[in-house]
């Protein structure tokens, strides 16, 4: 629950300062969100749609056959410069500058969340604890959870977790449950965990083992 309403906070506050959208994401009024809102709309959209297009916009809205928005599809906020390649799908996937600052915001602190640059930049998880470490020995701070749960490096599962947070921050839909219209956060959560602890053989475990180490440097 405290995750959750930190992150409405401030992701509104993140869509609103990187897409100047007009009206601005209300930070407390979620029904202004979701694919209603060109900017809220722009990052959950399948990175199959284009969403500059204005059929797209409106077949999303309508719900019309063949522009229905499954847990099948990652959304665009998962990726660098929220776009995907589409000859190679997994180029910047997990890379998303809104992803890694909500990560930041719910495991290290809001703080460390406003030094995300944006793309390029992992979770830092590592260097915060290094930080907060050489701190806490001279004065008394708040440790961050990361500290707390002991958590040395990025997993899987918690990737996936902000991943749903954020889908829940960016959507309409005013209080949490596992299934949002056509879409099922369960699977969604479970098809990310499954993207990094099942890869289809030793190039993609490759491939994923660098990822997570990119998240945590």
């Amino acid at each position: 629950g405290n995750d959750t309403s930190k992150l409405k906070t401030l992701v509104s506050e993140w869509v609103n300062r990187e897409f100047k959208p007009n009206p601005p994401v209300d930070m407390d009024d979620k029904h202004t969100r979701g694919f209603i809102n060109d900017a809220c709309g722009k990052l959950l959209c399948p990175t199959e749609l284009d969403w500059n297009s204005p059929a797209v916009r409106a077949g999303i809205r309508d719900r019309a056959e063949g522009y229905i928005v499954t847990d099948l599809s990652f959304p665009a906020y998962l990726y660098e410069k929220y776009t995907a390649n589409s000859d190679n799908l997994e180029e910047g996937l997990f890379k998303g500058k809104i992803l890694i600052q909500s990560y930041k915001a719910v495991f290290t602190s809001p703080s460390s969340a406003k030094d995300v640059e944006g793309d390029g930049d992992g979770a830092d998880v590592i260097e915060n604890n290094r930080r907060a470490k050489k701190t806490t020995s001279t004065i008394k701070v708040k440790k961050h959870v990361a500290q707390i749960i002991k958590m040395d490096k990025v997993s899987p599962r918690s990737i996936a977790y902000i991943a749903c947070q954020v889908r829940f921050a960016l959507s309409s839909i005013t209080s949490w449950r596992s299934v949002d219209g056509d879409f099922d956060y369960v699977q969604f959560w479970q098809t990310i965990v499954d993207f990094f602890e099942r890869p289809p053989g030793r190039d993609a475990q490759r491939r994923v083992t660098r990822l997570l180490e990119w998240w945590t440097r």
